[in-house]
């Protein structure tokens, strides 16, 4: 019997069940097997820390990792993937039927550092995590007695989740179009199935004046400096008028050259975040008035460029998540509570672009330590023995998560349908006004 047929039993209970819970034990046994070698991979890329779509030592031992994968070639790589330190990696049963199209489930990879303080968020644990799970969920198809299902296993390898929006770009190149399902999990203080991540929007304002001596003349410069700390000034003052899940952060990049001379040229860049894309939109709009205002007020000329990429929010699966903790715990993850994940935005991520385009699971989970996200005391949480096991034990949650998908079809309907109805919320909210 195959795991995803259903026959009854002696006391109303189907063998399904137990079918695939064996395979699920034998998912987390292929993750052990693997441990070392996922271990060596994480420390790799946490070791030397690259920044955003420079991420060519971890795109390397990545493309490695599976190149080397035993058995030999057992996955298909294609190493420089729609960018330059992007991959994917392909892999079926053999003997699967080619009558039907396979089941596309993808595990995502992030492995870009932060400016200074290295693997800070952890992301070397992000790419370990989608490694470990792809492989548990091919060594549980590779034990399984008869004919596979139609599945293949793909892992994506994508970059500038700090920077830029590796994976909205790879949404652009298409290599989204035919998955399924995606899976990926983030470090944290908690585990949690989902956190409500914000929308972002990035800027770069650029004020101009005119140079003068500060001492001798300077009634004839125009002071760009002074344009740049009034819309900080402005932004500061609106945040009173500010929703509580509005964010609005940002820095003076450049301010001049020297006391002596007034200056000609100043750049602020700020990140503003909203729990849709409908209020970013109504957020960002106060800020650019702001901006605006500031250089009517100097009489400064002012330049205000996005980023190359908004961020959208998270949209929550509640079927997935639901699989993901009922597996989880198995393992003896415990979870906050529900109310407690749908408290308030957490961060941004480029994953809430693909959560808009293919119903997807974004968990957080604990390594071991209560240290904060961007912090030095995180980058050393993320690079620790201690970090290992539950890296692992989330990537097994994960891997018993997608075999759940593949064997129970009507989990993957409902999947669909809330991926479907959250969509439609989405849509309908950023159309009124």
């Amino acid at each position: 019997m195959k795991p995803g047929e259903e026959r009854p039993v002696e006391g109303g209970v189907c063998a399904v069940v137990s079918e695939l819970e064996l395979l699920k034990l034998r998912a987390a046994e292929r993750i052990d097997e693997a441990a070392e070698r996922l271990g060596a991979l994480s420390r790799a890329i946490w070791s030397e820390p690259e920044l955003a779509y420079e991420e060519h030592r971890a795109h390397r031992a990545l493309t490695c990792f599976f190149e080397r994968e035993p058995p030999a070639a057992s996955w298909a790589v294609q190493a420089h993937y729609q960018l330059a330190t992007a991959f994917r990696a392909e892999w079926e049963p053999p003997g699967a039927g080619a009558a039907s199209r396979p089941l596309h489930l993808g595990f995502l990879c992030e492995y870009d550092a932060l400016p200074g303080i290295g693997h800070a968020c952890g992301h070397n644990l992000i790419a370990e995590v989608g490694a470990a799970a792809a492989l548990g969920v091919k060594g549980a198809l590779e034990g399984l007695r008869g004919p596979p299902p139609p599945v293949k296993v793909v892992v994506l390898g994508t970059p500038a989740e700090e920077d830029g929006g590796g994976k909205i770009d790879l949404i652009e190149a298409g290599a989204f179009k035919n998955l399924d399902v995606v899976f990926m999990a983030h470090p944290s203080q908690e585990n949690a199935a989902y956190l409500p991540d914000a929308a972002e929007h990035d800027v770069t304002v650029k004020y101009y004046g005119k140079a003068s001596h500060a001492a001798a003349y300077p009634w004839e410069g125009v002071n760009a400096l002074d344009a740049a700390v009034l819309a900080y000034n402005n932004l500061s003052v609106l945040r009173q008028q500010l929703k509580p899940t509005w964010r609005a952060h940002g820095i003076i990049k450049n301010g001049g050259v020297k006391p002596n001379i007034i200056p000609s040229y100043s750049e602020l860049i700020y990140y503003f975040r909203a729990p849709s894309m409908k209020e970013l939109r109504v957020l960002t709009k106060k800020a650019e008035e702001c901006f605006r205002a500031a250089a009517l007020a100097t009489g400064c000329t002012v330049e205000i460029k996005g980023g190359t990429h908004d961020y959208y929010n998270v949209l929550p699966n509640k079927s997935l998540w639901k699989a993901y903790v009922e597996n989880g715990k198995k393992l003896g993850i415990e979870f906050i509570s529900e109310d407690a994940m749908l408290k308030g935005p957490s961060g941004s991520t480029d994953f809430g672009n693909v959560s808009f385009v293919v119903p997807g699971i974004h968990p957080y989970f604990y390594i071991g330590s209560n240290a904060l996200n961007h912090t030095e005391q995180y980058t050393e949480a993320a690079g620790s023995q201690e970090a290992q096991f539950y890296t692992l034990r989330t990537a097994k949650a994960l891997a018993m998560t997608a075999l759940d998908v593949i064997f129970k079809p009507e989990l993957l309907e409902r999947i669909r349908e809330d991926f479907k109805l959250k969509l439609q919320e989405e849509e309908f909210f950023n159309t009124v006004e």
